[in-house]
């Protein structure tokens, strides 16, 4: 496995998840890695469907940081450990994500819709009503508007995310269909230097593909899409570098030589 960074990782410090960071870093040794960056959870104005907005994802940045330095000088001579976002969309949240970023010198930056129209795909209940594909579309539609609204980060984050929950598409869809919004987002990304990330937890949950699928990873390609980070998504400890084997195998059968590393919000290319 050439694939030796992890770049999108969830501890105790983000609202779903309960895992102790220093378990994780361990882990990670475990598993080879040679950097680890932790992308922990600021979704202002999160709507769990049919409640009151929520603050499980309003980040306390300082601690985060605080146990981070901690381990990354523990652990300096084994593994490096950088301190990441993972800031969720939405075109009204775009200024307070802006500040929030501002506020801290972070790594890396992933930009995610986790949310559109203020409701969230993980819900069965977003679905009632509306079509699969047409839940799709909206949500690929939302994207490209968050993406042109918040322009401070690095990596758009599980493009496809609400795949993950539809049922009747049995979590497969063809890209053919979504062709032109996908096309505004992957060129949008190009244009602008962001990278695609390559999020491996689809597996993990039961799905053939990873997000985005193998046609959305060729067409960036196609594009002329270089930059691309590899997650893991991991909210537990043994889900550090999950199935990183099968997504070096899947970059190389699209065309990519490289994945995408960031250090101070740098990217530098890794050879695959």
């Amino acid at each position: 496995m050439s694939i030796r960074a992890d770049y999108h990782l969830h501890s105790h410090h983000s609202g779903d998840s309960d895992a102790p960071m220093e378990e994780m870093v361990k882990n990670g040794i475990t598993a080879g890695l040679e950097s680890m960056c932790f992308t922990e959870h600021v979704d202002f104005d999160f709507r769990p469907l049919g409640k009151d907005p929520s603050d499980m994802f309003e980040l306390n940045a300082d601690s985060y940081l605080y146990e981070l330095l901690s381990l990354k000088k523990k652990y300096e001579d084994q593994i490096e450990l950088l301190f990441g976002l993972e800031v969720g969309m939405q075109p009204h949240t775009a200024r307070e994500n802006v500040r929030f970023v501002k506020e801290h010198e972070y790594d890396f930056v992933i930009a995610s819709v986790h949310l559109c129209g203020g409701r969230d795909p993980y819900y069965p209940e977003y679905f009632e009503g509306k079509e699969e594909e047409t839940a799709l579309r909206e949500y690929l539609e939302e994207t490209f508007r968050d993406i042109k609204v918040f322009g401070n980060f690095d990596c758009l984050g599980h493009l496809d995310y609400i795949i993950r929950y539809c049922k009747k598409m049995d979590r497969k869809y063809e890209y053919a269909k979504y062709k032109d919004i996908i096309d505004k987002i992957l060129s949008y990304l190009i244009d602008r230097e962001k990278a695609l990330e390559l999020n491996t937890a689809g597996i993990r949950k039961g799905m053939t593909e990873m997000n985005p699928c193998l046609a959305v990873l060729k067409r960036y390609h196609e594009l002329g899409g270089e930059l691309i980070t590899v997650g893991s998504d991991a909210h537990r400890v043994g889900e550090v570098a999950s199935d990183f084997d099968r997504a070096e195998e899947l970059l190389k059968s699209c065309g990519f030589q490289y994945y995408t590393v960031y250090n101070g919000r740098i990217a530098m290319m890794k050879k695959l």
